[in-house]
């Protein structure tokens, strides 16, 4: 077993019947916070690895920020919706796909890689524009959550 099942079956565990109640309790809407909260430690991990050399922050907080990941794509198994082998799936054929100068034309250029990469992501979008009226709101909802965590890490 890979380190990451490991994890994996300690999410399920924690959510289990017989697990943490906290944790079975949290929801994607409870966790919005926290998620947002990891990803600016990942920040200050890379701010302390640039300034310092010291990698040991980033670390820790990369496997915070995993651990978010994982939480997600387990309440959306237990709801049905898709698995981390979904998740994973979907992110290795994005990245194949929007890297054709890397698995497939290695003779393109820097120039025609860049535009390769606009237009297909332009595809892989064709139809689901509708889904960019709800990003502004995110980013809106990101700040305020930030606020949040900077008051509740006494910087405000």
């Amino acid at each position: 077993m890979t380190e990451f099942e490991k994890l994996e079956t300690i999410v399920r565990k924690l959510r289990a019947p017989d697990g943490c109640p906290w944790d079975r309790e949290q929801t994607h809407e409870t966790l919005k916070a926290t998620c947002i909260e990891e990803a600016a430690e990942v920040v200050c991990g890379i701010n302390i690895l640039n300034e310092r050399g010291d990698s040991s922050n980033l670390r820790e907080e990369l496997g915070d920020l995993l651990l978010q990941v994982i939480f997600h794509a387990q309440m959306a198994e237990d709801e049905g919706l898709f698995t981390m082998d979904d998740v994973i799936r979907d992110i290795s054929r994005k990245m194949i796909r929007r890297h054709p100068h890397v698995f497939e034309d290695r003779s393109m250029t820097e120039e025609d890689a860049r535009a390769a990469w606009d237009e297909i992501k332009k595809r892989e979008k064709a139809g689901r524009e509708w889904e960019n009226d709800f990003l502004k709101e995110a980013f809106d909802e990101s700040e305020r959550l930030i606020d949040r965590a900077r008051a509740r890490k006494g910087f405000k």
